[in-house]
């Protein structure tokens, strides 16, 4: 079994090859190979007897894609993207990337005459568009407001038509906002979910630049790398031919994650986080879905965690060494 991984020195890439690793195996397959490819050289520790190859590189550059593709991968993994605060703020920078890169990926994938890979695909609950019923079904029409999500609806529409010409074998992922995001701050949007929990349990202040009223649908990273791996071992015709599908989440107030903080590390962590409305992100954010009934996803074994208290342990026990601040 021969992995590509697209995106890999990334949050997501990062911990799935970590999983990989672990496993050892996929699809019922012993993994013998994981190639690792950013656009810088992605950090991996303890490869085992899998054979891992790190390369920093563009994915707009065709020839560079075609390269990895001829070496004929069972499973794609493609997390590579600029995140939605920086496509949004950078037009042609975020077509180039996560457009452009993605047709690149595709068109290497069709150049190989009868390769027909898994391709799993990271795609974004940023494909819908207000106005919003109060939950979102799995048929809900997309109408992005953003030219991120617009980036990722235009792939999972490629996706769709290349696996049913039979040219790959695709599942698209909308992912919902992965929290606690670990590292530092990135230019997401939606980055000020993970902050206001990050930095209080490490002892640092954090900014929450919406109102607490304000809801959102979340998962943690471990259920993101689950939610990676089901996509790529789980049966293409059970799927059917509706191969882009919303993933299950909590849907929850941001008082209510700092109340969850507050119930697992104490009130003077989450004393931490200071009120600072910031109108930008306000704007950003009411565009956006909160509330999804997963169905199908769920019917077809992805997993996601029920409480916020679930989701803050799971980062204290990743990331923290399994210690609260005292």
């Amino acid at each position: 079994m021969k992995i590509l991984v697209l995106g890999a020195a990334g949050m997501i890439g990062r911990k799935l090859i970590e999983r990989l690793l672990q496993d050892g195996k996929l699809r019922g397959q012993a993994i013998t190979s994981i190639h690792a490819f950013d656009v810088v050289e992605a950090q991996i520790e303890n490869a085992g007897a899998v054979a891992v190859s790190v390369e920093a590189g563009d994915i707009t550059d065709g020839a560079t894609v075609a390269k990895l593709v001829a070496e004929k991968p069972d499973v794609i993994f493609h997390f590579a993207a600029i995140v939605s605060g920086e496509a949004e703020a950078d037009f042609e920078k975020g077509y180039r990337i996560n457009l452009r890169g993605t047709q690149n990926l595709f068109d290497a994938i069709v150049d190989q005459d009868g390769y027909v890979p898994r391709v799993v695909y990271a795609s974004s609950i940023a494909v819908f568009g207000a106005p919003f019923p109060s939950s979102i079904e799995d048929d809900f029409h997309l109408t992005p407001l953003t030219s991120y999500g617009t980036q990722k609806a235009i792939g999972e529409l490629l996706l769709a038509d290349y696996t049913r010409k039979g040219l790959m074998d695709g599942i698209g992922l909308r992912f919902p906002t992965i929290v606690v995001r670990p590292g530092k701050p990135n230019a997401a949007a939606s980055g000020f979910f993970s902050n206001i929990i990050r930095e209080p349990l490490s002892g640092q202040p954090a900014v929450l630049p919406v109102d607490k009223d304000v809801m959102h649908w979340m998962a943690s990273p471990r259920s993101a790398v689950g939610f990676a791996i089901h996509a790529a071992e789980i049966d293409g015709d059970v799927v059917g031919p509706r191969r882009n599908l919303t993933l299950p989440g909590l849907a929850i107030t941001v008082g209510e994650m700092i109340q969850a903080l507050e119930n697992v590390a104490g009130k003077k962590t989450a004393d931490l986080i200071e009120e600072r409305r910031d109108e930008t992100i306000v704007g950003i954010v009411d565009n956006w879905p909160k509330r999804f009934i997963a169905d199908r996803a769920v019917e077809l074994g992805f997993v996601a965690e029920t409480s916020f208290e679930d989701i803050i342990q799971a980062h204290v026990e990743d990331e923290l060494g399994g210690v609260l601040p005292s």
